[in-house]
């Protein structure tokens, strides 16, 4: 007997069990908000171990692409490119970034969906590709924490 069991006060099928298990990690992945941020985020790949906290100096892999366009603004995975290594959750970086990446663990890939307030604002950085008041979505490995 499973949840299903357990609300139904029925035996379950083994199958549903395994639908339903499947069903909570899905939504254990989905997209949730960052508190007190409009920016969202959600754990694509479990990560272990350390976990970014304000101050720590943090290295990852990312790639940015605008969601109006789909188009790719910026990649560490792109040839001449490396690994991006910041000072988490202290300003220097856009505020989504900068609130969406804590808690992040070790190998954690996460992904992050940034208003324009919370990125590049009404303007934009359109040297970058990215228009006025454009939506980011950042796809992000946690490499290191120091």
């Amino acid at each position: 007997p499973g949840i299903l069991a357990a609300i139904s006060g029925a035996p379950t099928h083994p199958s549903l069990s395994v639908i339903l298990r499947r069903s909570l990690s899905l939504l254990a992945k989905m997209a949730a908000k960052i508190p007190g941020y409009e920016t969202t985020m959600a754990v694509t790949k479990e990560g272990s171990g350390r976990v970014i906290g304000k101050g720590d100096t943090a290295t990852v892999h990312a790639t940015g692409v605008v969601k109006e366009t789909g188009k790719k603004f910026w990649s560490t995975h792109d040839a001449g490119q490396e690994p991006f290594t910041y000072q988490a959750g202290v300003g220097k970086v856009i505020t989504g970034w900068d609130q969406g990446c804590l808690g992040m663990a070790v190998g954690e890939h996460r992904e992050l969906v940034i208003p324009a307030k919370e990125g590049y604002g009404a303007d934009g950085f359109p040297a970058w590709g990215i228009p006025p008041g454009g939506t980011l979505v950042f796809t992000l490995e946690c490499l290191k924490i120091k």
